[in-house]
């Protein structure tokens, strides 16, 4: 989908175009729409979004089922719809969409302190290097394959994350296999039964490494009872078994057993990482655990210019949380566009075990406020009742949450901003000694 063709070659460099826009979206998905059509209605920047898939709209143009648009827009939609209302957003508040496009890399100097920003770009149309004044990251995340969670065995066929299986049913409608197990029980594992499912492959098992589901009880069980898919606990895929194909995967149990499982599908789902390999060239501060750019609570990396927003910050959340955090990232930009500002310090947001991220993670002084209202979070373990998250700095406690039913990994946690003025005042930074915020668990 190409709302408008790029203009024609300057000449200022052969075989290249060059141009310079206001703003410049890298990913069409939920959270660089939603911006762009908030940007787009001020009138007062001219944006464009670019994307290297050939339609719009991200991940959820490949999810057929109807759980979009609940929370942001107020009723139920498909994928595809959730998709297709956002591009027409973007394109309607009159942003620039561009699909096929693919930025290569930075064609400015990395750090510097102000001046427009320069990023490559390829397409079938040829080169272009674009500046602009500001630059937003919408980059989303992607699934770990079997290589990168360095699964042993054979190199067979049928071998899929759930993005790539929700391409090959939903994008290229062709076959994927008869009997399929699915790694994972957090809610997108549940959503690659679905797709399975519904795709006529019949769904031997789900295996996870914890001892118990992470999604919503009702999606549970309805997988298990009404669904008939068997839920492995304290399990995980030791091997690929089959050559030319998938003939069936051994697994390791905590308790040293060791089984086998035929099947010729596996699908690997969730261990999410962000897709921060544009804003690791552009030299911008990555944080050690998201492994997303490190924000402040206006979405700004610590590289001039530079914006970072939706799952390529926290992998990974709802289309819908991805969403709002486009539309609120708008008003940052637009300060931005107005007056060139940066945070001159920053004050680090840290967790504790077993306490896996926090974003945002980073805390401007000047204005700490946080633009989504409070912080997401994650666990790598089990939190009981009533156990509390705790704030603080500098050895004095600034806040406390108590969780009343407990967390649980791979679903997200909430935290509230009502502190952070405290974090930047007072005793909490006179004697911080320039520690950072910590985040922990009183159980």
């Amino acid at each position: 989908m190409n709302s408008e063709q790029p203009p024609a070659a300057t000449g200022r460099a052969p075989g290249r175009r060059e141009r310079a826009v206001d703003v410049l979206v890298v990913g069409a998905g939920p959270a660089g729409l939603a911006l762009a059509s908030r940007l787009a209605a001020t009138g007062s920047a001219g944006v464009e979004v670019v994307d290297r898939e050939d339609e719009p709209g991200g991940v959820p143009r490949h999810c057929f089922h109807s759980a979009f648009g609940l929370r942001d827009l107020g009723r139920p939609m498909t994928g595809p719809a959730y998709a297709l209302h956002w591009a027409d957003a973007a394109v309607r508040a009159g942003a620039t969409l561009r699909t096929g496009v693919t930025v290569t890399g930075w064609s400015d100097t990395a750090g510097q302190a102000a001046g427009p920003l320069g990023v490559e770009v390829t397409s079938p149309a040829g080169l272009e290097r674009i500046t602009a004044r500001a630059v937003v990251l919408a980059t989303g995340a992607r699934e770990r394959p079997r290589s990168a969670r360095l699964v042993p065995g054979t190199r067979p066929a049928g071998v899929f994350t759930t993005g790539e299986l929700l391409r090959t049913v939903r994008g290229r409608r062709q076959p994927v296999g008869r009997r399929a197990v699915v790694v994972g029980a957090e809610s997108v594992s549940y959503s690659a039964v679905r797709t399975l499912r519904e795709a006529g492959v019949e769904v031997a098992a789900m295996v996870t490494e914890l001892p118990y589901h992470q999604a919503g009880p009702v999606t549970a069980l309805d997988a298990r009872l009404r669904r008939g898919v068997p839920l492995l606990v304290g399990a995980w895929v030791g091997e690929l078994l089959g050559r030319g194909r998938l003939s069936g995967v051994a697994l390791r149990h905590r308790d040293g057993r060791s089984t086998t499982v035929a099947c010729d599908t596996v699908v690997f789902t969730g261990d999410w990482i962000p897709d921060h390999e544009l804003a690791r060239r552009g030299g911008v501060t990555l944080d050690r655990a998201t492994r997303g750019p490190a924000v402040d609570g206006s979405f700004r990396t610590d590289r001039a210019g530079v914006f970072a927003v939706g799952n390529v910050l926290h992998a990974v959340e709802s289309a819908g949380t991805a969403a709002r955090e486009g539309l609120l990232a708008a008003g940052p930009v637009l300060r931005h566009l107005r007056v060139g500002a940066r945070p001159a310090a920053w004050v680090p947001v840290e967790t504790d075990a077993p306490l896996l991220w926090i974003a945002p993670n980073r805390i401007d002084p000047a204005d700490p406020r946080v633009a989504t209202g409070g912080f997401t979070l994650r666990t790598e373990s089990r939190l009981g009742p009533w156990s509390s998250l705790v704030v603080s700095r500098g050895g004095r406690v600034l806040h406390r949450r108590r969780l009343p039913w407990g967390a649980v990994p791979n679903r997200t946690l909430r935290l509230s901003a009502d502190w952070t003025g405290d974090a930047c005042t007072g005793d909490a930074w006179a004697g911080s000694g320039g520690e950072p915020v910590r985040i922990s668990v009183e159980r």
